[in-house]
């Protein structure tokens, strides 16, 4: 009976703990929220992302449906009678260069866009968090090498690199959505690197940290007990950002015709409205709404972005 009640007690502690664990968790996110939505900006941004990321999840069932068409699947077909069409009630985004719905090619176009924002800044936020806390971690030696070769990338001019990379990546001259979001997250990691390892470098300093080493905790230990939770919220906001550029990178290596042509996305509507008369032809419907699209999601994600960065610098709340 002795021996159980050990065991009994140390249950009833751990429970407790997670319990209280639990407790400070949500009290903490109740308080983000709260300062989250004082926060106009962040709030805009937040309804404008709402609403794209609705878009595109709801373009398979608005396609099961008949509500739209399915742009991916029509890439070769055309109808030259209904041709750059203007807004009718059949179309209410009018036509493109080969007769396809360009309100469907738009909500299409969203999933596309937003998956290689998302995917792209994912590796942005690995490469440059790991790279930042290594650097910051393990010496001045290491220091020099990983910064040496941020500095180098940040040099190298961003266009001629990445047109370099679209076009070499295997397999070599064929685009696809996988290449775009490999260049992407490749290209802008370094500022991410840059903002971790400055932040570990003051990190480093606190007391917490001298005595974890003071008692003989391994790197690997003060990278992921000490270093990693504190350094997170800023990879998160600066993820959130790296979004948006992304989004926007796409768009732009899109129009240069890098991106896959079998797959729609708001920059390869760009690229085809410049490319079949979209701007000579006075075809704003087929030249707006892909541009809106992207301005207002680079806003959304610059609006929260800045919300998330007003939550974790407490310099920047309101008195």
């Amino acid at each position: 009976m002795k021996d159980t009640e050990p065991d009994g007690v140390g249950k009833s502690t751990r429970a407790s703990v997670r319990a209280e664990k639990m407790r400070l968790t949500v009290v903490k996110l109740r308080k983000t929220w709260t300062t989250f939505r004082k926060n106009r900006l962040g709030i805009a941004g937040m309804i404008i992302l709402a609403t794209f990321i609705g878009m595109a999840l709801l373009s398979e069932p608005l396609y099961d449906l008949g509500l739209i068409q399915n742009p991916n699947k029509l890439m070769e077909s055309s109808n030259s009678a209904i041709a750059l069409n203007p807004p009718s009630s059949s179309h209410l985004l009018g036509t493109d260069e080969k007769g396809r719905d360009v309100l469907s090619e738009l909500v299409f176009g969203s999933r596309n866009s937003l998956i290689v924002g998302f995917a792209a800044a994912f590796i942005t936020m690995i490469l440059g968090a790991g790279i930042g806390l290594v650097a910051g971690s393990y010496g001045k030696a290491m220091d020099e090498l990983l910064m040496r070769l941020t500095d180098l990338f940040l040099v190298i001019p961003w266009l001629p690199f990445a047109v370099i990379l679209a076009t070499f990546l295997p397999p070599e001259n064929r685009p696809s959505l996988f290449k775009i979001i490999i260049v992407i997250g490749i290209t802008s990691w370094p500022s991410t690197a840059r903002i971790v390892r400055a932040q570990v470098l003051t990190i480093r300093e606190r007391a917490y940290v001298e005595r974890a080493v003071a008692v003989g905790s391994g790197k690997m230990h003060i990278i992921g007990a000490h270093l990693m939770p504190n350094v997170f919220p800023l990879v998160f906001a600066n993820g959130i950002l790296s979004v948006s550029y992304a989004i926007l990178s796409e768009a732009f290596l899109s129009f240069l015709g890098l991106s896959d042509p079998s797959k729609i996305t708001w920059g390869l509507m760009l690229y085809n409205s410049f490319n079949f008369g979209g701007f000579s032809n006075n075809a704003y419907w087929f030249v707006l709404p892909p541009g809106i699209c992207i301005i207002l999601v680079v806003l959304g994600f610059t609006f929260v972005s800045f919300a998330l960065d007003e939550i974790l610098n407490p310099r920047l709340r309101r008195r």
